[in-house]
């Protein structure tokens, strides 16, 4: 086994978007993409409405996938193909763009909205697939209870003793809620072909004795096993991986293709009111 390690810190950069939300955006702010096919890391956090309220009105998006998780307070979504819902508290939406959906993300005021938004890149053969949801609330979500008296939740993946409900994602990803008390680990075998990072909710982390803070984002070496410890203080955390497509990118604001004259075409049918 050869266990990943740190191999690059992030912290958020505040930026605003849709109608002014208020986010911290670790992966996005690159114009490589030197995680993919993670795409975009957001999380949101605050207890004042005026971050959030104003929400994300109708936008479009092609050949990448949104994957949304609540920790605190209400989203409701619907778009251009009928779909509308509401999720809650530890809830998940995972879309999947493929050719094209216009969709709007409105929170509902709360005294809390806390979450994260991940997207995830396709592979060029499943760019211009149909769009298409998964949609599971807290209780139809898998989890483990480990040995040390934490806890697993499995959003997407499998391991041993249970499996998410999530199925069918080009990128064969893993993304577990992890919460381990203090002086416990953690261990995972994680493919060498994938990108991995870990994102700390609260508490703090230890990775080959490095010290990951609460709202510290660790990308980790390659590897084929994560190794997570806390020493004091419990934590709750993120684990995500996800495979490598190793595939040129185009990018333009929500269309993500591979090559500009099909970002160019993207743009074209938006218009167009092709999506």
């Amino acid at each position: 086994m050869s266990q990943r390690k740190v191999a690059k810190l992030l912290t958020g950069h505040l930026v605003r978007e849709g109608g002014g939300v208020k986010l911290q955006r670790y992966i996005g702010m690159e114009r490589d993409n030197p995680y993919e096919p993670m795409l975009l890391f957001d999380f949101f956090d605050s207890g004042n409405p005026l971050d959030y309220i104003a929400g994300f009105p109708s936008h479009p998006h092609r050949g990448f996938e949104t994957i949304t998780y609540l920790l605190e307070g209400r989203i409701e979504h619907q778009d251009n193909h009928g779909h509308k819902g509401v999720i809650g508290p530890g809830d998940v939406q995972w879309m999947t763009a493929g050719r094209g959906i216009i969709h709007s993300e409105m929170p509902k005021e709360s005294s809390r909205l806390t979450g994260l938004q991940l997207w995830l890149n396709l592979p060029a053969d499943k760019k211009m697939i149909q769009p298409a949801y998964q949609e599971f609330t807290a209780e139809q979500l898998a989890y483990e209870a480990l040995p040390n008296g934490g806890e697993l939740k499995l959003i997407a993946g499998e391991r041993e003793a249970a499996s998410s409900p999530v199925k069918g994602i080009a990128t064969d990803p893993l993304f577990f809620d992890i919460k381990l008390p203090p002086e416990s680990e953690f261990l995972q075998k994680v493919a060498e072909s994938h990108q991995c990072l870990v994102f700390v909710l609260k508490g703090e982390l230890l990775i080959d004795s490095q010290r990951i803070a609460s709202k510290e984002m660790a990308i980790l070496s390659s590897g084929d096993e994560v190794h997570l410890e806390t020493s004091t203080e419990a934590c709750h955390c993120i684990l995500i991986a996800a495979r490598k497509l190793n595939e040129p990118i185009a990018r333009l604001g929500p269309f993500v293709m591979n090559t500009q004259e099909e970002i160019f075409q993207a743009v074209e049918d938006f218009r167009n009111n092709q999506f």
